[in-house]
């Protein structure tokens, strides 16, 4: 597997400068997406029967990208291999077939969520048999039980740099940290481990009282998330649609919460919708919640107390199986919905209606953006298929990333530029025509020549006026463009020690 290069945003922000550093690629899908296609379709059966898929995630290194696992109601984990060339005219079970890599019985109940850890090593599920386990890939060996909550775990996520740190949140309303090194006890050849933490109650209503029948309140935990400043937790829950943010070295707490500003003042309406999914960007400034009021709400991270800074309609959320997922570059919100279809925002343009993917037979549940392959996404359904989708190739070819951007206007030593001009004087090109730049050729000559100067990537000028303008206006459009406070991520103040998240909109207020 393919190391990891992958970084929090929040630790590396000086990497972000123009000071001539290698800033790391990522995926942009911009403004150029006007039409998704559909690319393949595989149903999902084991033993000649049919199950729904419950959740489905791309791995996150580059070279393994195009694997996705797949989890069901029947305890099942599928790998695919997402590159596989599907014929319009095969059946799904037929493409099932050829795509599949391998699948095991990983649970004896249904598996909730998984997520990839350990450069694509290994896989972890959670299960409504009150248990999460470590699965190796390609032995189909588990590795590690971690048990202890006393309720189905509905969801679970890692650390962003340290995968051996895993949170996860469960039915019976508690919220764990986990680490995979503590292992405490073996049986049956497994290794046992117990959470070095857990919060009971995290999203119990101050409301809620056992009715009449002796029924408890739901106070299951939906949906959790580690956060890329590497110590908060995001957490959400059935009972309401307040998020809450915690502090993995207290856990007392939350240190803060938000929640949509309804405009109903009906404390009904404000109680009962609960939140079925969060997600962040890769970056981690962006985070979405999926609110059983049928809406997608935005946040910045650092501007909590403001509440969601958009919403996005269109979709329906009648159960808690519908998910949604920000783009990794944040330009895009991926959503399943209980009429069959699943839906993509331009988070830039909320009020736009949104593009409509239109092939499931029944409700879409589990969604998922490929990182490393722009405009590829993944979309689950209880029509018993996984379905493949991509940008349609005429788009997909003109995209760029705003990280290549970055390295294209990256200022040129003083010492190297006047290199370059003597060389182009030397070629005689005459400055003010559209070759002004030297050929791909004579620029490697230059450079073996120089062996200190950086490489620099050779564009015509009437393209790169057109580039240039692209990418002014995609920098303007993109949601980072609208963090204009001092205290921001991308503009810290130098007194600014970084405990939190809190810190940074403490010190904005």
């Amino acid at each position: 597997m393919e190391a990891s290069s992958s970084q929090s945003f929040f630790q590396n922000i000086r990497s972000r400068e123009l000071n001539g550093c290698r800033v790391r690629k990522q995926p942009c899908i911009g403004d150029l997406v006007s039409e998704f296609i559909e690319i393949g379709a595989v149903a999902l059966e084991h033993n000649g029967e049919e199950t729904p898929p419950l959740a489905i995630s791309f791995c996150k290194t580059s070279k393994s990208s195009h694997l996705i696992a797949v989890s069901d109601e029947n305890g099942y984990l599928s790998l695919f291999d997402s590159r596989k060339k599907f014929h319009s005219f095969a059946s799904h079970h037929d493409n099932a077939e050829k795509a599949k890599i391998s699948d095991w019985v990983a649970h004896q109940n249904a598996i909730f969520d998984l997520c990839w850890i350990k450069e694509d090593s290994r896989i972890l599920t959670a299960s409504g048999d009150q248990t999460i386990k470590v699965w190796d890939p390609q032995e189909k060996k588990c590795t590690v039980v971690l048990s202890g909550h006393t309720g189905s775990v509905k969801s679970l996520c890692s650390h962003p740099t340290n995968s051996d740190l895993v949170i996860s949140g469960s039915r019976d309303g508690s919220f764990a940290v986990w680490d995979l090194r503590c292992r405490t006890s073996s049986r049956n050849e497994d290794f046992y481990i117990s959470s070095t933490a857990m919060v009971k109650g995290a999203h119990l209503s101050p409301q809620a009282r056992r009715t009449r029948r002796g029924k408890a309140a739901s106070m299951s935990i939906t949906s959790v998330l580690y956060l890329k400043d590497e110590v908060s937790i995001a957490t959400a829950g059935a009972v309401d649609s307040i998020v809450k943010f915690w502090d993995t070295r207290t856990l007392k707490a939350p240190i803060t919460q938000a929640c949509p500003h309804f405009e109903s003042s009906n404390e009904k309406e404000r109680r009962l919708h609960g939140i079925s999914s969060l997600s962040q960007d890769s970056n981690g400034v962006f985070l979405t919640a999926s609110c059983k009021d049928n809406r997608i709400y935005l946040y910045n991270v650092l501007q909590l107390e403001k509440g969601p800074i958009r919403s996005f309609s269109g979709c329906r959320i009648d159960s808690f199986y519908v998910k949604s997922a920000i783009s990794p570059d944040a330009s895009h919100v991926l959503s399943g919905s209980s009429d069959g279809n699943a839906y993509i925002w331009e988070v830039n343009k909320p009020k736009v209606q949104p593009i409509k993917l239109e092939s499931h037979d029944g409700e879409v549940t589990a969604v998922d953006w490929c990182p490393s392959e722009v405009g590829k996404i993944a979309t689950t359904s209880d029509d018993f298929t996984v379905r493949l989708w991509n940008i349609q190739s005429s788009y997909c070819s003109s995209m760029s990333s705003p990280s290549s951007t970055r390295r294209r206007v990256m200022a040129v030593p003083c010492s190297e530029s006047r290199i370059l001009l003597m060389n182009r004087e030397q070629m005689n090109l005459p400055k003010g025509s559209s070759h002004s730049y030297p050929s791909d050729d004579a620029l490697h000559q230059i450079i073996l020549s120089n062996p200190t100067t950086m490489p620099v990537i050779s564009t015509p000028e009437a393209k790169r006026r057109i580039l240039t303008s692209e990418s002014n206006e995609a920098f303007e459009k993109t949601p980072e463009s609208a963090l204009k406070s001092p205290s921001s991520v991308l503009n810290p103040p130098s007194s600014l020690k970084r405990k939190t998240i809190r810190d940074y909109f403490i010190s904005a207020s």
